[in-house]
């Protein structure tokens, strides 16, 4: 099951109430002290949890049918493989050798609380401490690969989308057309440039490595595996960059001054950053779509499912078809890889 398709209930987590969650827990053998807290979460539901004697614990609750069992649990292995490394994240607890457990049709897995701060992007030293880390996390992620997450493609992430945007009649009516059409002169370049990095290998990716899956402590740390799949390295590289083509070029030496101490970068990836932020921009807008009959998403994206957003998407792609059509970012080491 990839996250291209809509579950099979408008309100997934509704059965899930504090009770359901807090008998989860004790069902591993964890005595609950009743505390109980929400963390920020749409795609999953996720609460620290107090605990009796012992230190508190985050439960996450996955979203029925979006993962099989051995999606979820090769995500697991591909944490406990990354810690073996003394690569810094959060992986899941086993308990008497699982990691994943079930309570009443909810599948769940239990992880330490770990506190850390925001990370900040705008200092040197923290871009070359992130290039370091993510290029020990591609040296284990290239090591083999996955079997059942699925790869990041143009075909589930773009064309999906769009069809699934269009097929469902989200877009205003005076807007389809408009849409369609660029949209598909979008991805088609988005295709051809997939198609010239053909030849670049693609790895285990953590998939969705934004400063909001990062922390601090010490140094970096970072949560949430639940996007792992096969990729382009790239993918785990761009969304550290913002800007204009000078700062992000800046930015970008300055994590591949890191990455490179423990893995080489393929500097023709590099032709892929503004397609995979079309991607993103679209994917992103079909998967709050397909998530809009959950009760936590109207509430949380006020803003969605609405004519400004959607004019303002349609400027936006625009924006990004002359993009992908510009020169890709330049990179003084790119001549010798």
């Amino acid at each position: 099951m990839s996250d291209d398709q809509p579950t099979d209930s408008q309100k997934p987590f509704q059965q899930l109430s504090p009770d359901v969650i807090l008998t989860a827990i004790e069902t591993r053998g964890l005595r609950c002290d009743g505390r109980l807290l929400a963390l920020n979460s749409y795609e999953n539901r996720v609460y620290q949890i107090g605990l009796e004697d012992a230190d508190p614990v985050v439960a996450k609750f996955y979203r029925p049918r979006r993962w099989t069992d051995d999606e979820i649990l090769e995500e697991h292995a591909f944490a406990a493989e990354l810690a073996s490394h003394e690569i810094p994240l959060i992986a899941p607890l086993l308990l008497d050798g699982d990691s994943l457990f079930e309570h009443q049709g909810y599948r769940f897995s239990l992880s330490p609380r770990c506190g850390g701060r925001a990370v900040e992007l705008d200092r040197d030293d923290t871009l070359k401490w992130l290039g370091r880390f993510l290029g020990r996390m591609h040296a284990v992620g290239a090591s083999k690969s996955f079997l059942h997450r699925p790869q990041y493609s143009v075909q589930r992430y773009g064309w999906n989308s769009r069809e699934f945007l269009l097929g469902e009649g989200w877009l205003p009516a005076h807007l389809e057309t408009a849409f369609a059409g660029l949209t598909t002169d979008l991805l088609t370049r988005v295709d051809e440039l997939y198609a010239a990095a053909a030849d670049c290998r693609q790895i285990r990716l953590h998939g969705d490595f934004h400063a909001g899956n990062i922390l601090w402590r010490d140094g970096p740390f970072f949560v949430d595996l639940d996007d792992c799949q096969t990729g382009f390295a790239i993918q785990d590289l761009w969304l550290l960059l913002a800007g204009d083509s000078q700062q992000m070029t800046r930015q970008f030496e300055l994590l591949i001054e890191g990455y490179e101490l423990f893995h080489i970068f393929d500097g023709r990836e590099l032709g892929l950053i503004e397609a995979l932020r079309s991607l993103r921009m679209l994917h992103h807008a079909a998967w709050l779509a397909r998530r809009w009959d959950d009760p936590a998403f109207p509430m949380a994206f006020t803003w969605f499912d609405t004519t400004r957003y959607w004019e303002e998407l349609v400027l936006s792609l625009r924006e990004q078809l002359a993009a992908v059509h510009e020169p890709p970012l330049s990179w003084a080491k790119q001549a010798h890889h």
